[in-house]
C-alpha cells in the first residue's frame, strides 16, 4: 500500500524561487556554492549505525506476526478526554463531511462514504497531514455528525493500515495522529456501537505501545512519550495504566535533554518549543481529569517553557522566526500563553533565551540570534544564518527571514546565510543540510564548520548597546563578523554598524585579497519599499502604514525580489541589500539606520 502514491503536488503556491531572477533555491543574485562540508569524518558513524538498523526494524515491524505484540491488554473504555488547546477552523471538517480534503495546501475530493486510504495522495506534505490525523480536531467541531465521520474514517484508516509501514507508521506521523485520536477517542467512543468502540480503543492502544519502541531517535523523543502518556490516560484500566506509567517515566528524562533551563528547546525553534508547550499542557489536563499528581519534570518543563515563550513573542502576538520555526499564528501563541497569570503586556520583555537577544525601545523589538545551530540530531531544522535579524516596528514586523520551516523541504536553500537578515561574504557557504541518500537515512541534518559566538550588552539610561560576533568565515576568508547594534530608546531609532575585520587566527592562511559582501534585510511579505533619490536611504512601510527611513553607507543599495514560506507556501517579498567588497586583510564597515519617518532631514 502506497499512502503517498506519486508525490505529485498540485498545490498551487503564490510564486516558487525559481521563478524571481536571482532566486535559485536561496535569496541571492549569485547562488551560493557548495563547500563540501557536509562531508566530514563525524558524518560517516552516524550513517554506518542508521544503515545498520534501519533495515532491521522495517524486517521486524513488517513480520506477519508483529501486529500481535501490540494487542497485549486490550482496553474496552476510555478515561480521560483531554483537551487540545490549539485553536481549530472548523471549515477543514465542514468540507470533510463533503468528502472534500482540503490538507497542506492541496487537496482530494472523495466519493460519498469513501475514504482517502486505498488512493495517492497528491503531495507528500498532504500525506503527512493525513496520516497525522490533523484534520480529526477539525472534524470533531461538527458535533455527532463530526465524531461519526471521524469513527468511520479512524476505523477505514486501521483497516487499510493494521500492519506497519514505514510512511503510516513513522514516529513523528505515528505520534500526531496518537495525540490527535487520544483528545477525540472519548467522544468519538460515545456515537460508537460497543464493537466499535473496542476497536477504536484497541488501534490507539496499539499506536501508543508503538511509540514506546524503537526507532524515534532523540530529537522527537519528548513529543512521542507527551503523546503516548495521553493515550494512557485516555485508555481506562490496567492497560492504560501500564502505557501512562512507562510513557511518563521515560518522559522525564527526555524532557530534561528537550528543554534548557532557560526554556529553550534543544533545536533553539520557537516555534517548536510552543508546540510541545501545547502537547504538555493536554497532557496535565488529562493527569488532572484523573486526579493523579502530575510529575515534577512535566510541571517544571510546562514553567519553564512559559517563561521563554514571554521573550519569544514579538508585538505582533506571533514568535520570532528563527531556526526552522516559523511564527505561528497570534491565536495560537495566545493560546498557549493563556494559563500564564505573569503574561506581560506583548513587546514588555527583554533578555536572552536561547541564544536570542531582545532589546526594545517604545516603538521597536529588536531579536538576534546570538547562538549556534542545533547539534546532530537536533539539526534536521537548524539554519546556518549567524546574527539573523528581526526588527518590530510598532506592530510591523518588518524585517525578518525568509520564513523556513521543514513544511517547505524543496527550499532547503533558504537555511543558509542569504535567507536571514544578515551578512553573507563570498560565493561559498560555511554549512549545508544533508541531502540525496544521507537526508533519507538522517533526515536533512545540518553539517558544517563550527562558529563560536560571542556576546556582549551594555545599558545606559536611554539607551542599549549590543555587540555580537562570530567567526563563521574565518576558515574560509580570515574574517570575523561583529554586528553592532545602539538603540536609541528616545528617539525609537536604530544605529548599526556591520565590521568585518582580520582574525589573528587565521592571519596569512588566506590567498584571496578580497571577497564581496552583502547585506540583507527581508522585508514581511506586504511591506513596501520606496528608494529615495540619495540612493541610500530606502522608505519602509509595514501593514499598518507608517514609515520608517533605512539609511547606510554602504556602496551598492537595492531593493531586490525575495521570497517568503508561509506553512510550506511560498510568497514573493522584498529584500533591501546593501552590497559591496571587503578586503581579507583590512577593516571594512558597513553603517546603516533605521528611523521613524518624518524626522527633520528626511530624504526627498
Amino acid at each position: 500500500m502506497n499512502p503517498i502514491g506519486p508525490f505529485a503536488d498540485r498545490s498551487s503556491p503564490t510564486v516558487a524561487p525559481d521563478a524571481i531572477p536571482g532566486l535559485r533555491g536561496a535569496p541571492m543574485r549569485t547562488p551560493v556554492k557548495s563547500a563540501g562540508v557536509a562531508t566530514g569524518p563525524q558524518l560517516w558513524p552516524a550513517i554506518a549505525g542508521r544503515m545498520l538498523t534501519r533495515q532491521m526494524w522495517i524486517e521486524l515491524y513488517g513480520l506477519p506476526g508483529y501486529a500481535q505484540t501490540l494487542a497485549a491488554g486490550k482496553a474496552v473504555a476510555f478515561a480521560a478526554s483531554p483537551r487540545d488547546f490549539r485553536p481549530v477552523d472548523g471549515a477543514v471538517g465542514k468540507a470533510i463531511l463533503s468528502g472534500k480534503f482540503h490538507l497542506a495546501g492541496t487537496h482530494m475530493e472523495v466519493e460519498a462514504g469513501g475514504d482517502p486510504w486505498n488512493r495517492p495522495s497528491p503531495s507528500k506534505a498532504f500525506a503527512t497531514d493525513l496520516h497525522a490525523f490533523a484534520w480529526l480536531p477539525s472534524l470533531m467541531l461538527h458535533e455527532e455528525r463530526g465524531a461519526r465521520e471521524a469513527l468511520r474514517l479512524t476505523l477505514a484508516w486501521a483497516q487499510t493500515f493494521a500492519r506497519w509501514s514505514p510512511f503510516a507508521w513513522d514516529p513523528q506521523i505515528l505520534a500526531r495522529r496518537t495525540f490527535n485520536l487520544a483528545c477525540a477517542a472519548r467522544r468519538m467512543g460515545a456515537v460508537a456501537s460497543d464493537g466499535d468502540r473496542f476497536r477504536l480503543a484497541d488501534i490507539l492502544g496499539r499506536q501508543a505501545r508503538q511509540l514506546l519502541r524503537p526507532p524515534g531517535g532523540l530529537a522527537g523523543k519528548a513529543e512521542r512519550l507527551v503523546a503516548s502518556a495521553l493515550a494512557g490516560a485516555v485508555l481506562a484500566g490496567t492497560p492504560g495504566q501500564r502505557i501512562r506509567r512507562v510513557g511518563l517515566g521515560r518522559l522525564v528524562g527526555a524532557l530534561r535533554v528537550t528543554v534548557a533551563g532557560d526554556g529553550s528547546h534543544a533545536s533553539r525553534s520557537p516555534e517548536a518549543g510552543l508546540e510541545l508547550l501545547l502537547d504538555l499542557l493536554a497532557l496535565n489536563e488529562a493527569l488532572a481529569q484523573l486526579s493523579e499528581p502530575v510529575p515534577e519534570a512535566i510541571s517544571g518543563a510546562i514553567v519553564r517553557l512559559t517563561t521563554a515563550l514571554r521573550l519569544q513573542v514579538l508585538p505582533d502576538g506571533r514568535l520570532t522566526a528563527m531556526q526552522g520555526g516559523g511564527p505561528s499564528t497570534v491565536a495560537r501563541v495566545a493560546a498557549a500563553r493563556a494559563h500564564d497569570e505573569h503574561a506581560e503586556t506583548p513587546g514588555g520583555a527583554t533578555g536572552t533565551v536561547g541564544g536570542l537577544v531582545r532589546i526594545r525601545s517604545p516603538l521597536l523589538t529588536i531579536v538576534t540570534d546570538a547562538g549556534s545551530p542545533g547539534k546532530e540530531a537536533w539539526s534536521e531544522a537548524a539554519c546556518a544564518q549567524p546574527l539573523a535579524l528581526e526588527v518590530v516596528c510598532g506592530k510591523d514586523r518588518l524585517i525578518t527571514g525568509c520564513g523556513w520551516t521543514p513544511r517547505a523541504p524543496d527550499r532547503q536553500g533558504l537555511r543558509l546565510s542569504p535567507g536571514h537578515s544578515t551578512l553573507t561574504l563570498g560565493e561559498t557557504t560555511f554549512a549545508e543540510p544533508l541531502g540525496g541518500w544521507k537526508a533519507e537515512l538522517l533526515g536533512p541534518r545540518l553539517y558544517g564548520r563550527p562558529w563560536k559566538t560571542t556576546l556582549e550588552r551594555r545599558d545606559a539610561e536611554g539607551a542599549v548597546w549590543l555587540e555580537v560576533e562570530h567567526d563563521a568565515w574565518a576558515a574560509a576568508y580570515g574574517l570575523l563578523h561583529q554586528r553592532r547594534l545602539y538603540l536609541d530608546q528616545r528617539l525609537d531609532e536604530l544605529r548599526a554598524e556591520e565590521r568585518l575585520y582580520p582574525c589573528a587566527e587565521h592571519r596569512g592562511q588566506v590567498r584571496q585579497i578580497a571577497a564581496p559582501y552583502a547585506v540583507r534585510f527581508h522585508l514581511e511579505p506586504g511591506a513596501q519599499a520606496s528608494l529615495a533619490r540619495d540612493r541610500r536611504s530606502i522608505l519602509l512601510r509595514g501593514h499598518s502604514g507608517r514609515g520608517w527611513w533605512f539609511r547606510t553607507d554602504g556602496p551598492d543599495v537595492a531593493i531586490e525580489p525575495s521570497v517568503h514560506v508561509e506553512d510550506g507556501l511560498t510568497r514573493r517579498s522584498l529584500q533591501v541589500v546593501v552590497r559591496g567588497s571587503a578586503r581579507t586583510d583590512a577593516e571594512t564597515k558597513i553603517r546603516w539606520k533605521l528611523s521613524p519617518a518624518g524626522a527633520a532631514g528626511d530624504p526627498v
